[in-house]
């Protein structure tokens, strides 16, 4: 049973019960979101051959604390990072490291940051100086995947048209849509109701209604969909070892329509689009 709930009369997550936000609640995203895009669009330059990930981390860190914010996945459950660093065939929570970035190498970055109690969380590609066409290709699908599922996320039509249209996306392009991690509600809370899952088929699921916010993050990986995590507990990667890549939005439903809270201030947040207008 799904029920809807003024946000402001919930502290917790409870499965089931799906808060709805007011013009305070897309305030307090717009500026948490902004902020999140805005330390993303400082790294675009850091990214390169040479530089290892734990500087990656250092970086994000001090952009939050500069900025009088706080990474969300700091001490997060017993992660140690600001950010998250999925390289190559890593999935999603790749931890940073000393290990220096290569030439070819596709990373993902994670990164939530906490703003006066609000969650922004977002996450984009990163090409480690030239890479390969299939590379691109997978990159080109997972942001194309995830404009998509945007797409379908109006009032009055559901979360599983959200997840069937991020399917027909990747699938079509002879590609797989990760089906271990999913996206979350956000807001006040890191992880929230409901899940969005990025599969499904469409008019199924939670009904999409005005006030809803949450995550689309779709993780389209070159090969098979399988994952398995890594001894580290955190660490997820291709079961095959193809290459796997993700990218992330908050997004809060209107009356009319969508509005995405962590666009790139710099039209940064689509790697590939952004090399080739420069």
């Amino acid at each position: 049973m799904i029920t809807f709930v003024d946000a402001a009369e919930k502290s917790r997550r409870t499965q089931g019960v799906i808060p709805l936000h007011g013009e305070a609640g897309f305030a307090g995203m717009r500026k948490a979101g902004g902020l999140t895009a805005a330390a993303l669009d400082m790294l675009v330059d850091e990214v390169k051959p040479g530089v290892t990930t734990a500087r990656l981390d250092r970086l994000a860190f001090d952009f939050a604390r500069d900025h009088g914010a706080l990474p969300a996945t700091l001490f997060y459950k017993g992660y140690r990072y600001s950010i998250c660093t999925s390289i190559n065939h890593v999935v999603c929570h790749g931890m940073p490291e000393d290990r220096a970035l290569r030439e070819g190498d596709i990373v993902n970055i994670d990164l939530t940051l906490i703003v006066d109690g609000w969650y922004g969380d977002s996450s984009r590609m990163y090409p480690v100086g030239e890479i390969s066409r299939k590379a691109e290709r997978l990159i080109e699908v997972t942001y194309e995947s995830l404009e998509a599922g945007i797409r379908a996320a109006l009032p009055g039509k559901h979360t599983g048209d959200i997840g069937a249209a991020i399917q027909h996306k990747a699938e079509g392009a002879m590609m797989s849509v990760v089906r271990d991690f999913v996206g979350h509600g956000v807001g006040q809370l890191f992880h929230d109701e409901p899940n969005i899952m990025h599969f499904g088929k469409p008019g199924t699921g939670v009904p999409l209604k005005p006030g809803m916010i949450f995550t689309i993050e779709p993780m389209i990986n070159l090969g098979r969909p399988d994952v398995k995590i890594l001894s580290d507990g955190w660490t997820a990667v291709t079961r095959d070892r193809t290459l796997s890549a993700q990218a992330e939005h908050s997004i809060g439903i209107t009356e009319t329509g969508v509005e995405i809270f962590t666009l790139s201030p710099k039209g940064l947040f689509n790697p590939l689009a952004s090399r080739k207008s420069s």
